[in-house]
């Protein structure tokens, strides 16, 4: 019995098996280094707000609050790796809204309450602005609550 085509299969199981492999590994790979470059975003500008907020509500004077804030916001976003360049600081009322609420300035007065937000736009790795816009915006809040008790130090 003499075969005029042979069929000869071997070896393309694993030719397949790379294909489809590399097919469902490179997106995936992508996906968790994306996540994980916005997640990092996330926790620096989580961090950054409430390294300001504390630094804002242990200043013993008004004055000295814009330098001691920026100082602490240097040093959360540093801590990640990150630039101050690409951040945004805001001061908002207690409640409100980070992006679109009204700015106010921080006070110091006994009990008083506002909120410190800190925003930043990641961009999406290995994807062109053209595509992501400004990338992903991730926002950081903390609420400050100036001591009840700030008077008698």
């Amino acid at each position: 019995m003499s075969q005029d085509h042979p069929c000869n299969d071997e070896g393309n199981a694993i030719i397949e098996f790379v294909f489809v492999a590399l097919l469902i590994l490179v997106p995936l790979v992508y996906l968790i280094v994306a996540v994980a470059v916005v997640q990092r975003s996330r926790l620096a500008t989580t961090n950054a707000a409430r390294d300001v907020g504390r630094a804002i509500a242990t200043s013993d004077r008004l004055d000295q609050a814009p330098v001691r804030a920026q100082a602490a916001l240097r040093i959360a976003l540093a801590n990640q790796g990150l630039q101050p360049a690409d951040v945004q600081l805001r001061f908002v009322a207690a409640g409100a809204d980070c992006q679109s609420g009204p700015s106010q300035s921080p006070v110091l007065a006994a009990g008083a309450e506002f909120q410190v937000c800190v925003i930043r736009h990641q961009p999406l790795p290995a994807v062109p602005t053209v595509l992501s816009g400004r990338g992903v915006t991730t926002v950081g809040r903390y609420l400050v609550h100036v001591d009840e008790f700030r008077a008698s130090r």
